[in-house]
């Protein structure tokens, strides 16, 4: 019989974490590709947007529409979470929400954001795991910021996830047109014409 721990790790005094016999320590596990990643996750394309994703969660708890924000047609979720993966071949099209979205870093290669705020302001940046170099583990977008990311060149995944709460609906979701976001926002044109179709 396998023992009940054998996937687990254990404080081990005084050197930290220790794994259980017979399984080989987390540093020297292999990276996971991007197709082990999908498989394993059972993540599938996303539609309009682009990138692979899986829902993880959706509240069973509703929310109704008078105790939301006057920018939600109807009652929504209380709250949603999803992992989302990129690839050399995908890119999260340039889009908006309705509500805030807060971005999770798991593992992988840096992503490039950007964001285009409604006050006609905008900030790129990089979702990654070397947060000495300046890079984001967490990244919140507010509701109505146009918002796209990317692989970063040479890398080969990313996989994130992100939580909004209210939840996600499809009616919130609305996606960007390169000629219009380029004409509001031209210091930015060359990134927007990567990240629309």
């Amino acid at each position: 019989m396998q023992h009940p721990l054998r996937r687990f790790c254990i404080l081990a005094e005084p050197r930290g974490f220790a794994c259980v016999p017979g399984q080989s320590s987390v540093s020297s596990q292999r990276m996971l590709t991007a197709d082990e990643v999908r498989k394993l996750l059972k993540l599938e394309p996303l539609a309009r947007e682009g990138g692979l994703f899986a829902e993880t969660y959706r509240s069973a708890h509703r929310l109704p529409k008078d105790s939301l924000s006057n920018c939600y047609p109807g009652e929504r979720s209380l709250s949603t979470a999803i992992y989302y993966l990129l690839t050399p071949e995908t890119f999260s099209a340039m889009h908006r929400l309705r509500g805030d979205e807060v971005y999770h870093f798991y593992l992988g290669d840096p992503v490039e954001m950007l964001k285009l705020k409604p006050d006609g302001s905008a900030e790129a940046l990089l979702l990654g795991q070397d947060i000495g170099g300046g890079m984001r583990l967490q990244q919140w977008v507010c509701g109505g910021t146009w918002q796209g990311s990317r692989l970063a060149p040479g890398g080969a995944f990313a996989l994130m996830g992100t939580t909004m709460a209210p939840g996600f609906d499809p009616a919130d979701f609305e996606l960007g047109k390169r000629e219009e976001l380029s004409a509001a926002y031209p210091a930015y044109a060359p990134l927007i014409a990567m990240l629309t179709r």
